[in-house]
């Protein structure tokens, strides 16, 4: 969440300008105009920070728990300038690499093995060591919100950054980078990319998931949220925020994928279903026979059982009527939601408690909800608090 990209907001806390979570989405990370910190996520600790006079951070990106961080100057008085990537040892308390680039860096995402730096129109992919060694420069269509994911699953590395073409999304293998190829007589790198048409307009968010293996993309219209399988480019899920136009902050899947969050500017967190085992209870008892032992098999459940659609979130009552009605009536609303009371820009994780998600907002508050796995509905806030308060 890039703040100085923003319109100025009077909900926005003094001097905050980004906030980040870490890969696993245990810690997060927030840049102000004096410096960062790092806090855990729940409970709500402040782990460690790093201001002074000296300038602001306009992107802050963190390698798991480890001491390295990928630095962007940022704010009115920019601690470096915005064309440099600084990678910062925090045990040290100083650089230990620096990046420069003829514009303005909007984006750093970070794995044990890849650094990986957006600019407007460009992304370039480096093995990441004491020396980063360039592997692959792409194109993109204009990108100024830097938008880039990358997987965490350590034994296999994905990135999702925008294609060539405006709603393109192009998916890289970031394992295939750095292999050559002979061509006549020419040495060419490596890439296994591949290209999916996700929206006919502009791109507003995109995520992939832990393995890489699924990606999450919203348009600038922002009422659709889809969902592609990243090997086939297949449309695995077409998901309904909302029918009024809105701008989406972030996406977010849980750890084993089953489930999606999106936050927008609605002041309103969405939850998805994206396999509807999620929405059947495993542990209903069923009934013996009239044989000692013998037990009744009942039906196999579905989520029709339980009011939801076949992906286990929520749809129209006529959606029966799909093919007479237009698409809207056959859309998938969201298993469950949860309100930010003053509708302050956010993102948001699932938690590490089962059941739970974590929002982080432009005005300094953190919030802890919690939701049915089987009902879905409101969800319930069990906590609030702020990491950052206005003077």
């Amino acid at each position: 969440m890039n703040l100085t990209r923003t319109s100025s907001n009077s909900s926005h806390a003094p001097g905050f300008l980004y906030a980040g979570f870490n890969q696993d989405y245990g810690c997060f990370v927030i840049g102000l105009d004096t410096g960062f910190r790092v806090y855990n996520c729940d409970p709500l600790i402040e782990q460690a920070r790093s201001e002074s006079a000296e300038g602001g951070f306009g992107v802050v990106e963190m390698l798991y728990r480890t001491n390295y961080l990928a630095l962007v100057g940022g704010g009115k008085n920019p601690r470096y300038p915005p064309n440099k990537v600084i990678i910062y040892d925090s045990l040290r308390g100083k650089p230990i690499i620096e990046l420069e680039y003829k514009s303005e860096v909007k984006n750093v995402k970070l794995r044990r093995d890849r650094l990986t730096v957006v600019l407007a129109t460009k992304v370039f992919v480096y093995l990441f060591g004491a020396a980063p060694k360039l592997l692959y420069t792409f194109e993109t269509y204009e990108n100024d919100q830097g938008l880039a994911s990358v997987s965490s699953e350590t034994t296999h590395g994905m990135l999702a950054v925008p294609g060539r073409q405006k709603g393109h999304v192009q998916i890289v293998d970031l394992d295939s980078l750095g292999y050559t190829t002979q061509r006549a007589n020419e040495t060419m790198p490596n890439a296994n990319v591949s290209i999916v048409a996700a929206h006919s307009g502009h791109l507003s968010c995109l995520m992939l998931n832990q393995d890489g293996s699924k990606c999450a993309t919203a348009s600038d219209k922002g009422t659709l949220i889809r969902v592609f399988n990243t090997t086939t480019g297949t449309l695995l899920h077409e998901l309904r925020r909302g029918v009024d136009r809105a701008e989406i902050y972030s996406l977010s899947f849980n750890h084993d994928s089953t489930r999606l969050c999106v936050s927008s500017d609605k002041g309103t967190i969405h939850i998805f279903n994206l396999d509807p085992k999620v929405v059947i209870d495993q542990n209903r008892m069923f009934p013996r026979g009239p044989t000692y032992g013998e037990v009744i098999q009942p039906p196999c459940p579905s989520p029709k059982d339980h009011g939801f659609t076949n992906s286990g979130n929520r749809g129209s009552s006529l959606s029966f009527m799909k093919d007479l009605l237009p698409k809207y009536f056959s859309s998938e609303w969201s298993f469950a939601n949860a309100k930010i009371v003053n509708e302050s820009r956010c993102i948001v994780a699932f938690g590490e408690e089962k059941n739970t998600i974590i929002a982080i907002c432009a005005d300094g508050s953190w919030y802890k909800f919690c939701f049915h796995p089987h009902k879905g509905g409101e969800c319930t806030r069990e906590s609030f608090e702020r990491f950052l308060k206005s003077d």
